[in-house]
């Protein structure tokens, strides 16, 4: 990046690691699915200066991961989303929440687990856990609210072990962290790491935190990483997931599936991954903490800029307002260019197909898409706007606004002529109310008139 950003980058994890008394504090701003810029401040390991190699723990991102081998296990058929956990792992108290409720902390669970607080304690396995859980476990009616639940993603762990045959972690590592490259990333430090602390608050003294094995509990928050699998991790979540998972896929994790701060909201939560509203934007991605460590992630899947941090004291740190400053700055000092138009060949039928609609008396316009996508818009700029994926079978699939997931059909007559458009039940035709097409409830045969 230009040194003008890089300084002013820099400026802004100095400033947060020596105003809120830091051991160490990495980060890094992700571009395009590359670290266009890294620094670090403080020291690990007996003064050696942290890098881009350097191990911190990721506490909750660990849930994101965890749930992206959720939505793979859903794409290959395995599970549905709407199935109850009792399908595939019985017997369990909660056996009536649904693995989306599960993912997107809907479910009603208790925040932590039973007993002693499971992030300063030794875990135990999943018999332990399971046994743990009693009916008053569950705090609110499922599917009421968002209730944040450390327990719930234990829960999904034995889930992907059940159906994976192996455990969470193997699962993790076979299906997302090594095809992405992500070697760095582990349950427990190895190699260059930082290790963790508590910084008193009133002297600037240091007391190490302890990193106990959370065994079944492991999946809501075990991981360490680097800046560069952290990296990795940011742009997948903004869409480059390469053989893992489909970008639809990661999309539909992103989209917010529950409120967490009320009605007009800036944070919620989607599947496995936090969603914020920042001055018009939407960000992706999840924070993280265990005693010792604070980390966050974020992307802007718009613009394709992420940015992430980690540090290795318990609190004190701004770690999310930190985070999206360094996006910000980014973005701010060197806004994404706009790719270059360039002409696209397009089939002569789609061609046929653009222009000038009507639902009932509205005019809209259809468009063609790279990739043979198409784009229904109201002429005026207002209402439902929708795009639309090409289907094998000659439709079109909705992936936004009030059309996600209908069926757009361009029906035709027996001279293969296309008269209307078939969406969900609404018919569109090329003039209002094409008294030649089958709209609903028919067309008044006297036609247009003053009353």
């Amino acid at each position: 990046m230009l040194p003008t950003t890089e300084f002013a980058l820099l400026r802004r994890i100095a400033t947060e690691q020596s105003a809120n008394r830091a051991p160490s504090l990495v980060a890094a701003v992700v571009r395009d699915g590359e670290i266009v810029w890294s620094g670090a401040r403080g020291t690990v390991g007996g003064g050696d200066t942290p890098d881009d190699d350097t191990q911190y723990r990721l506490g909750s991102i660990t849930k994101s991961i965890v749930a992206a081998e959720v939505l793979r296990l859903r794409d290959e058929g395995k599970l549905d989303l709407n199935d109850a956990l009792d399908k595939h792992v019985p017997g369990t108290a909660l056996g009536g929440q649904t693995v989306a409720q599960l993912l997107s902390h809907t479910g009603g669970i208790t925040a932590e687990s039973p007993g002693s607080w499971w992030e300063r304690s030794e875990g135990g396995d999943w018999a332990a856990l399971d046994a743990s859980l009693g009916a008053d476990e569950i705090k609110l009616r499922p599917g009421s609210r968002f209730h944040y639940s450390n327990v719930g993603y234990g829960v999904l762990g034995e889930l992907i072990a059940r159906l994976r045959g192996t455990s969470w972690l193997d699962a993790l590592r076979t299906g997302i962290l090594n095809p992405l490259g992500m070697t760095r990333t582990s349950p427990h430090p190895e190699g260059k790491h930082a290790d963790g602390f508590a910084v008193h608050p009133f002297a600037d003294v240091l007391l190490p935190e302890p990193s106990p094995d959370a065994g079944a509990m492991a999946p809501a928050g075990q991981l360490w990483a680097t800046v560069r699998d952290l990296a990795t991790w940011t742009a997948f979540v903004g869409g480059r997931t390469g053989e893992v998972l489909r970008p639809e896929t990661v999309a539909e994790m992103r989209e917010m599936a529950a409120v967490d701060d009320g009605d007009a909201w800036t944070v919620g939560y989607g599947l496995g991954f936090q969603v914020l509203r920042h001055n018009g934007r939407r960000l992706a991605g999840h924070t993280g903490s265990m005693p010792g460590f604070l980390a966050t992630t974020l992307i802007d899947p718009a613009t394709q800029t992420g940015a992430l941090a980690m540090t290795n004291t318990t609190s004190g740190v701004a770690i999310l307002s930190l985070v999206v400053d360094l996006l910000t700055i980014a973005d701010d000092y060197e806004p994404r260019l706009p790719p270059e138009w360039r002409p696209s060949e397009v089939a002569p039928e789609l061609l046929a197909l653009t222009g000038l609609w009507h639902w009932g008396p509205t005019p809209y316009h259809l468009r063609v898409l790279p990739g043979g996508w198409l784009d229904l818009s109201p002429a005026g700029g207002s209402g439902r706007a929708s795009r639309f994926r090409p289907q094998e079978d000659g439709t079109w699939i909705g992936l936004d606004g009030y059309y996600t997931g209908e069926t757009l059909r361009a029906v035709k007559n027996t001279d293969g002529v296309v008269t209307h458009l078939d969406l969900a039940t609404f018919v569109f035709t090329r003039t209002p109310y094409d008294p030649a097409a089958p709209v609903p409830g028919g067309v008044d045969p006297k036609g247009w008139r003053i009353g």
